[in-house]
């Protein structure tokens, strides 16, 4: 009896069938290791199988508007508005199908290294030594390749974290713009310029989405030392007008406010508008309350009285203290004269 049959139950069933040694080794490397080989890679496959359609299940739904089964764990925001709430749906089954297939490969690389080993065992080969080497390389590879890991660690948390996604315009840092792609290592942003970046997950410290939930448009107007009272009059009349333009009523989520005077500085007084709007429309709607407000000033008048508020009334002879002339230099109690007598 040979090493290999002492080894194999197959082996030794045929030897006890009083098969001839010759017969019953052939048959064993012949038949009997190329079907456990063959077994080995069809269970594989059908475990791998398994398990990408439970995870394709768990990261699908039913109906467009229900919880994807993967996502169920996860907290999800609650202070969403009827607008937003229309592309939520679209937006979860991107996650759930950004997760499933970092899943689905985890399972293919874990199912098939495993299948390997069992194949190599099959042939005859000391697992022992190979998975020793294989961890003193795993680690060596650990320590090299750190800021890799890292990256996909923080491209797996960015995902689960709904941080952005494809379509929303993000502040990065040194990088602002529009999100064009999102991987497990890499992030691609086009900024205003055209310029596309390519951001590793890992050196991504802080993300400002501004595309998420809701916006606010700010705007302040110098109305100079005009009544503020009418100016805040004239503006809030100007602001509730493009509130209620077809255009525009389902971009407010807030009807806009003119809160009054902010700030006082040497050209007058300093009034802001604020207006609360859906993150897609800010833009345009800050373009248009801006648009909309200068022409109200123009329109009342006071823009004129703001201007001229600005004008400082100055003599058209400078004061002697400042001429070149020969007697130009002031009494040192010259009312005219800084510091002089008041």
């Amino acid at each position: 009896m040979t090493k290999s049959c002492n080894a194999d139950s197959v082996c030794k069933w045929l030897l006890e069938q009083d098969v001839s040694p010759w017969l019953a080794k052939s048959g064993y490397v012949v038949v009997v290791k190329p079907l456990r080989v063959l077994a080995i890679i069809l269970v594989a496959m059908l475990i791998r199988w398994l398990l990408h359609r439970a995870i394709s299940r768990l990261a699908s739904s039913t109906s467009r508007a229900s919880m994807p089964a993967l996502l169920r764990p996860l907290k999800e925001r609650n202070d969403v508005t009827a607008e937003e709430a229309l592309f939520i749906p679209e937006r979860r089954r991107q996650r759930a199908e950004a997760i499933g297939s970092v899943l689905r490969s985890f399972v293919s690389a874990v199912v098939f290294t495993m299948a390997t080993l069992l194949i190599l065992g099959e042939f005859g080969f000391n697992l022992g030594p190979l998975l020793a080497s294989a961890g003193i390389v795993g680690v060596a590879l650990g320590f090299g390749a750190q800021s890799l890991v890292k990256d996909l660690i923080a491209g797996l948390f960015m995902l689960l974290e709904d941080q952005y996604g494809v379509g929303d315009t993000v502040d990065l840092g040194e990088a602002t713009g529009v999100v064009e792609s999102v991987g497990l290592r890499i992030t691609t942003v086009r900024d205003a310029r055209g310029v596309l970046w390519y951001i590793r997950n890992g050196e991504i410290v802080r993300v400002g989405n501004k595309s998420q939930g809701w916006a606010m448009v700010v705007i302040d107007i110098p109305i100079g030392f005009v009544s503020s009272e009418e100016a805040v009059a004239v503006l809030r009349t100007a602001a509730e007008s493009v509130a209620t333009e077809p255009e525009h009523q389902t971009e407010f989520l807030e009807p806009p406010e003119v809160i009054g005077v902010e700030q006082l500085t040497v050209d007058g007084a300093v009034i802001r508008t604020i207006a609360k709007t859906t993150a897609d429309s800010q833009v345009v709607i800050q373009r248009d309350l801006r648009r909309a407000l200068t022409e109200s000033l123009e329109t009342s008048g006071l823009s004129e009285r703001i201007a001229a508020s600005r004008l400082l009334p100055r003599s058209a002879v400078p004061p002697a203290w400042l001429g070149g002339g020969e007697n130009s230099s002031p009494a040192p109690t010259d009312p005219q004269r800084p510091g002089g007598a008041t």
